[in-house]
């Protein structure tokens, strides 16, 4: 989701690999080892939670976690929990990432002690004051100052225990004073309107100032105000701290008024601080991207110079070869290139021509696409965004069953569990092998054309170049489809969203037996036994030593890289696309039925959106896709709950809350797009719920009113290749002002006489120069525009910078990395690139 802000757009996301934990502190007990798992948190709003891992102090997780950030946050939190199954789980401890210090971190494994977990530190919201100090002249003649706090709202409070009844406390502190007051309870309601204002008598003479006012205590600059957030509580244990503020008198200044947004802050305490990995480490990768996306126009030399790479002439002196010649690693040029050449449906031609230009290079047809080169990366992440759908439908049933059955299939005599017959882990592991072999070569016709057209061009290029070898039409393009696709989907179904966590060991070491068969059975090669280190995989490799195997390989291979095109069939299997549970509204079927909540098991395929009682039972409701008319997200005013989408439909509105805002965003997301082509979509709706009686939007009366807001829209319907070019072109041109000295360098290398005629300098070495003319033309048209590309992006920061007010409701005072983004802006004065 991205935040417009005048006329650019702004995109979060993040990408972490959670490692493992180490040094845990043992259970209390006589067990000692605890059942951990680890949970992701915007603030305190749980996004993602891990697998448990059960029984260790160092708990290894492996799990991958990708999300767009759909609102902004302070703090990315990581909580380490020991499940209890009788009482609550416990916290063990923390670790909180501050937002403008996730560069630091960018892309790198590192260690995070554990910080403890306390209720005081526990904070996230915003809130509004406005201060202001007058005179008042008393009853005997005299004149008296007051201090008028006027405590107007608060947003983004945090969900205590599944609810929030927040009240402020309002206090005046001096050396000898603390008066305290109380605003009303706002219930359910984590972002309430209080605007309630409250006195404090400030004893100050007429005549102030500095030099005549020595009481120390009645001194306006020595006063502060303190506004503590909570939340009501029933239970036995009190009222819950939310966060609190602290604003010294001294603001007012001349004007005597101060009006501002402040960030809730943790309270001061005095417990004793823990030592350092006094309660364990924890290991995680995190990549924190934030883009910031400019109207179209802005990237149209950029975008222009890459889409006509794949007509280049050499293609090595290309823009897009180019930019994958100077990144560190080709995966990062790979995935924005990808992108946008899907997006603008100029994929096929732009891989034909980088492969074509590699085979050329290639000596030996046993090494073809074996390295880790600019067009196996591309391909790779085509496969990826164009195939995910086709590995669920092929796969995922299958995957699905060996993480539930759990059947012993272990073939290592060493790693044989006493009570396991190794006859009988074979015979379990042959019968996965031969289900999931004969699935994937019955798929072919399944297989997305984008990726037949791919392999048709991967085929004729190699059977080109290497006339007198009759397998490298094939091997050219198992390289991929097995070695690339459904060997790393079966070994690792988590990374493919074919399974939500990363399997259990015993089902992994399954996994990975069948996909090192897979792989062998598809890869073709002359002698099998001698593919495996292990004796144990090549006895049972004798399984599948037969020339059906062989056959079947090819004819799925010659049916996937064919020229010819078929008819894209309706697959009768439906695509599960979606799962999970949520809580839904009864959307009052029964005339006299309570439109209470409830949570259910929801459902979405490309066929229909329904809802079940629990995961496996019957749909209590069905939803044609054709009958999704918009989906839309849902007031809080509404029910006072967050994170609320709807569905509408014909009749009525399917009132849906998520578990968390990435969630939210998700379903709403792929509902919209599958529904997308339907022809009776709306194109306005009611942003609030019809309840007693009329809308609470625009209080229109007749439930059948039509909308007062404009949907959303511009979503494309084909769910794969939801691209955003605009945003692909300015992921690109960061990476090129990243590595602006590797143009530079490259330039020079073009204009070196060793690169024409003499030897090539070592320094040079690394790059790809085929025609040092074109390359030079070329890496000349790019940096200029990257250049106007940074001038713009500078000029905006400047203008923001003049525009922008510090303790306004987007920038509260508090916020550390505005004021960072301040200091930065008063240090650098001038641009260069």
């Amino acid at each position: 989701m991205a935040v417009e802000e005048e006329g650019l757009r702004v995109f979060q996301s993040v990408k972490i690999k959670i490692g493992e934990a180490k040094n845990i502190p043992p259970y209390p007990g006589p067990n000692k080892m605890r059942d951990c798992y680890c949970t992701v948190n915007l603030d305190q709003e749980e996004v993602f939670r891990t697998k448990t891992i059960e029984k260790s102090l160092c708990p290894f997780y492996g799990e991958d976690f990708y999300c767009e950030i759909p609102r902004t946050f302070r703090h990315l939190s990581f909580y380490i929990f020991d499940r209890d199954v009788f009482r609550r789980d416990s916290s063990i401890g923390k670790v909180a990432v501050k937002k403008e210090d996730l560069q630091k971190y960018h892309g790198k494994d590192h260690w995070f002690p554990l910080q403890p977990v306390c209720a005081d530190s526990e904070v996230q919201g915003k809130v509004h004051l406005e201060l202001r100090l007058s005179e008042v002249i008393t009853d005997s003649g005299g004149v008296c100052h007051k201090l008028a706090t006027r405590v107007l709202e608060c947003q983004d409070l945090p969900i205590v225990n599944g609810q929030c009844d927040p009240y402020a406390a309002v206090s005046l502190l001096g050396l000898s004073r603390s008066e305290a007051k109380k605003t009303k309870v706002k219930r359910k309601n984590n972002n309430p309107q209080f605007d309630e204002v409250f006195f404090f008598e400030v004893t100050k003479p007429l005549s102030y100032t500095k030099r005549q006012f020595d009481v120390e205590e009645d001194d306006v600059d020595k006063l502060a105000l303190k506004v503590d957030l909570w939340t009501a509580s029933n239970l036995k244990f009190g009222d819950e701290f939310l966060g609190e503020v602290r604003v010294p008198l001294r603001v007012l200044g001349q004007s005597g008024v101060h009006d501002a947004w402040y960030f809730l802050q943790p309270r001061d305490n005095s417990n004793k601080s823990v030592k350092a990995d006094e309660l364990g480490s924890l290991r995680l990768n995190i990549v924190y991207t934030e883009d910031h996306v400019f109207p179209t126009e802005h990237y149209n030399p950029l975008r222009d110079l890459l889409l006509q790479s794949a007509h280049v002439e050499p293609v090595s002196s290309s823009t897009a070869h180019i930019l994958g010649e100077v990144c560190r690693e080709k995966q990062e040029a790979a995935v924005p290139l990808v992108r946008l050449f899907l997006h603008y449906g100029k994929i096929v031609p732009f891989l034909s021509a980088i492969a074509h230009a590699e085979i050329s290079r290639t000596q030996d047809p046993n090494t073809i696409f074996r390295g880790n080169s600019l067009t196996s990366k591309c391909i790779d992440e085509t496969m990826k965004l164009a195939g995910m759908h086709y590995l669920r439908v092929t796969l995922k049933p299958i995957i699905d069953e060996i993480c539930t059955d759990h059947k012993p299939c272990e073939i290592d005599p060493v790693k044989l569990k006493e009570s396991e017959n190794l006859d009988n882990n074979r015979e379990n592991l042959r019968q996965y092998v031969d289900r999931i072999f004969n699935v994937i070569t019955s798929s072919g016709v399944s297989c997305p054309t984008v990726m037949c057209d791919i392999f048709f061009s991967l085929r004729e290029s190699a059977a080109s170049r290497f006339q007198v070898d009759p397998d490298v039409r094939y091997t050219a393009v198992s390289s991929f489809i097995f070695l690339r696709f459904f060997a790393p989907a079966i070994l690792s179904p988590n990374l493919f969203h074919l399974c939500l966590h990363h399997p259990d060991p015993c089902t992994s070491r399954t996994l990975t037996l069948i996909s090192k068969t897979i792989q062998t059975l598809g890869s073709l090669a002359k002698s099998k036994s001698a593919n495996f280190k292990e004796s144990y995989m090549a006895a049972f490799y004798d399984y599948f030593n037969e020339q059906k195997y062989a056959d079947a390989v090819k004819n799925f291979l010659d049916l996937i890289s064919s020229s010819a095109r078929w008819d894209q069939k309706s697959i009768e299997t439906p695509i599960m696309l979606k799962e999970g549970f949520m809580i839904k509204r009864a959307q009052g079927r029964n005339r006299f039925g309570l439109k209470n909540f409830k949570k259910r098991w929801f459902r979405l395929t490309n066929h229909e959106f329904t809802y079940h009682k629990t995961k496996g039972e019957g749909a209590l409701c069905s939803i044609p896709i054709e009958n999704i008319l918009a989906v839309e997200r849902l007031e809080e005013e509404s029910f006072k709950m967050k994170n609320m989408f709807q569905v509408i439909q014909p009749e009525r509105a399917l009132y849906i809350q998520a578990n968390n805002c990435v969630e939210a965003r998700d379903w709403i997301d792929i509902l919209t797009k599958v529904s997308q082509c339907n022809r009776k979509r709306l194109s306005t709706y009611h942003p609030s719920a019809f309840l007693n009686g009329h809308w609470l939007c625009c209080k229109l009366s007749a439930d059948t009113a039509p909308g007062c807001t404009p949907c959303t829209g511009g979503l494309p319907a084909n769910i794969q290749l939801d691209v955003d070019g605009d945003r692909e072109t300015e992921r690109i041109y960061s990476l090129y002002s990243t590595y602006m000295a590797k143009l530079v360098k490259m330039q020079e290398a073009c204009g070196s006489k060793s690169v024409y005629d003499g030897p090539e300098q070592e320094e040079y070495s690394t790059f790809v120069i085929d025609d040092p003319q074109e390359t030079y033309k070329t890496l000349r048209l790019v940096i200029s525009a990257i250049q106007t590309l940074e001038q713009q992006h500078m000029q905006y920061k400047r203008d923001k910078f003049r525009k922008t007010k510090y303790g306004s409701q987007e920038h509260p005072i508090g916020d550390q990395s505005f004021q960072c983004y301040i200091r930065q802006q008063s240090e650098s004065s001038t641009y260069s690139i």
